[in-house]
């Protein structure tokens, strides 16, 4: 049996430009945090083996502090870690990769070839990005011996993008490869465990996201090579925060409760932009988010409201529009409950865009 740590995109000292500057700054400073969580989780789940695909280091910007604050976590673990370079980290003799401060238990991949590192319970393969873009696939030809025990690979790399610029590989060389499994980074989501032939491959996503293009949680794989290289993986969560996307109708609501109402099940850490839905009067964005940024560590709100409108004031009219309201009418007057009006009220709406050739968004 044996237990991966699998991780990729760190993205350590990345600019968050979602956020101001000084959140920004906070923002990196608890990306150094995320470091010991990722081998806090190593050690006490026991990891056989620690894999981190890529992008470890948002460029070469990265502070060298940080790169030796990653340096100084992954030698606390008790267990091998490898890095395959990706095009942000790529590996040069000048690059943080090269220099002194990394543990003995770190072993970094530094050319495009295909290496193997030989461990005593598994065989690690891996590649490393040398420049910023890389069109060739190391996969390419590529067919792990059968030596008894499990082979895996480390890569940073796009699955059936043809043409891409980052390492392209595709699922016919992942299903000739002979390999258990192929830990992969550079797609910000997780892509659960997948397989080709007897090959199973992951994107365990980013580790934190940076901006609303990557909601939701993120973390790391949990993954397990049984004797019979039957291959599991579980999604450990290990960020700080998260992105999020949420609507708040405001029609007939104040609009500083409204917005209160809707941010305040969600929590306190996590970054969010809430879009601002239905019938509003002029909205004082500025002091409305002012007001609801105590229930966010950073909140956005962005108004898509419309001006509000008498719904009937053209039911007396002698026209087809004058004829729809007039039956609307009736029926709301004739609704058993409050659902059924609300459902009135929206088809109301809807047939008044229609109608009248405009857009609705209840």
């Amino acid at each position: 049996m044996l237990h991966i740590l699998h991780a990729a995109d760190l993205h350590l000292d990345a600019p968050f430009t979602a956020l101001n500057a000084e959140k920004a700054a906070q923002r990196r400073s608890e990306q150094r945090l995320l470091l010991d969580k990722l081998a806090d989780t190593a050690i006490e789940r026991g990891a056989d083996l620690v894999l981190l695909s890529g992008d470890l280091l948002d460029s070469a910007q990265t502070y060298r502090e940080t790169a030796q604050a990653l340096a100084q976590a992954l030698g606390r673990i008790p267990a091998p870690v490898v890095i395959a370079p990706g095009n942000h980290d790529y590996y040069a003799p000048s690059s943080l990769y090269a220099a002194s401060f990394w543990r003995s238990n770190v072993h970094i991949f530094r050319s495009e070839a295909v290496e193997a590192l030989e461990l005593p319970n598994v065989t690690v393969y891996g590649s490393a990005f040398t420049s910023p873009f890389r069109t060739s696939s190391p996969l390419s030809g590529f067919h792990a011996p059968h030596t008894g025990k499990p082979a895996v690979m480390v890569l940073h790399a796009d699955v059936d993008v043809p043409g891409s610029r980052y390492c392209p590989v595709t699922r016919q060389e992942i299903a000739q490869s002979g390999l258990a499994y192929l830990a992969l980074g550079h797609i910000h989501g997780c892509s659960g465990l997948r397989r080709e032939g007897d090959t199973c491959w992951a994107y365990p996503g980013c580790t934190e996201g940076r901006g609303f293009d990557e909601l939701g949680a993120k973390g790391a794989l949990w993954v397990t090579i049984g004797d019979d290289n039957a291959v599991t993986a579980e999604f450990l969560p290990l960020c700080q925060r998260q992105y999020q996307i949420m609507e708040c109708d405001l029609t007939g609501k104040d609009p500083s409760a409204a917005i209160a109402e809707a941010l305040r099940g969600g929590s306190p850490k996590d970054v969010c932009r809430l879009i601002l839905t239905g019938e509003a009067e002029a909205l004082d964005l500025p002091a409305l988010t002012r007001q609801g940024e105590s229930f966010r560590m950073a909140l956005t709100l962005i108004d898509h409201t419309r001006v509000p409108q008498d719904l009937w004031a053209r039911e007396n009219e002698d026209t087809l529009t004058g004829l729809f309201l007039r039956e609307m009418r009736r029926r709301l007057d004739a609704a058993a409950d409050e659902t059924e009006k609300a459902a009135l009220d929206r088809a109301v709406r809807f047939g008044l865009a229609a109608l009248e050739n405009g857009e609705d968004t209840p």
